[in-house]
Order: structure tokens, then C-alpha cells, then sequence
């Protein structure tokens, strides 16, 4: 499921505060809208259970976007057959992605496995 998220604007003394509205109690904060680190790769929760800071913690995944995040989006051109990208954006609705986020995790996720 994909949530509206708000964002309220920061400046020089405020942080950026941003709220998941049907998610009481689901909000953030940053000093800027931009994140200049790269993406980080997701922890395996077994490493992050045995820190001491998150000791009886609730654990839970959950799915990222992670084209929407990073780097500017560059339109390319791609030649398929029909069928699959009928295929491709059935998938991609019923994840509730777009035909590009789903093709970019996609991706991701293939370059990710060993070779």
C-alpha cells in the first residue's frame, strides 16, 4: 500500500518534519528535503536485534520505493514485447508501483544476487 506522506517546510532554526496522516504516530525529521549519502543496502535483522539500543524491540519489513529516493530520474527508452509489459505493469499495479519503480527495484534486486 502506498500512504500520502505530508511534509512541513524547515529553515534555519526547524527541521523538516514530515507525517504519515493514517499512520498515527509515524512521523520523521531531517534538516534538509536532500539526502547527500548514498542508499544504503537493508540490514539482516538478526545483526540489528543484537544491539543494545533496540533491545525488545518489535521487528518488522517493510517494502521501499527506492527508485523515488536518490538519484535524479533520467527517461530512457526500452523496447519490449507487448505482452510482457502488459505483464510488467499488471505486476506493478497490484503492488501498488509504478511501471518505473517497479523496473528499477526489479533491477535492484537482480544485480543484487550473486553471480
Amino acid at each position: 500500500m502506498r500512504y500520502p506522506v505530508a511534509i512541513e517546510t524547515g529553515d534555519a532554526k526547524h527541521a523538516f518534519g514530515v507525517a504519515v496522516p493514517d499512520l498515527p504516530g509515524c512521523f520523521s525529521a531531517g534538516h534538509t528535503l536532500d539526502d547527500e549519502q548514498p542508499f544504503p543496502a537493508p540490514s539482516p535483522i538478526s545483526q540489528l536485534q543484537k544491539k543494545r539500543s533496540y533491545r525488545g524491540w518489535t521487528w518488522a519489513v517493510v517494502d521501499v520505493d527506492v527508485s523515488a529516493l536518490g538519484d535524479k530520474a533520467a527517461r530512457v527508452n526500452i523496447t519490449l514485447p507487448q505482452r510482457i509489459l502488459r505483464a510488467v505493469d499488471a505486476h506493478a499495479r497490484k503492488q501498488g508501483e509504478t511501471r518505473s519503480g517497479f523496473l528499477a527495484r526489479a533491477a535492484i534486486e537482480a544485480m543484487r544476487k550473486p553471480v
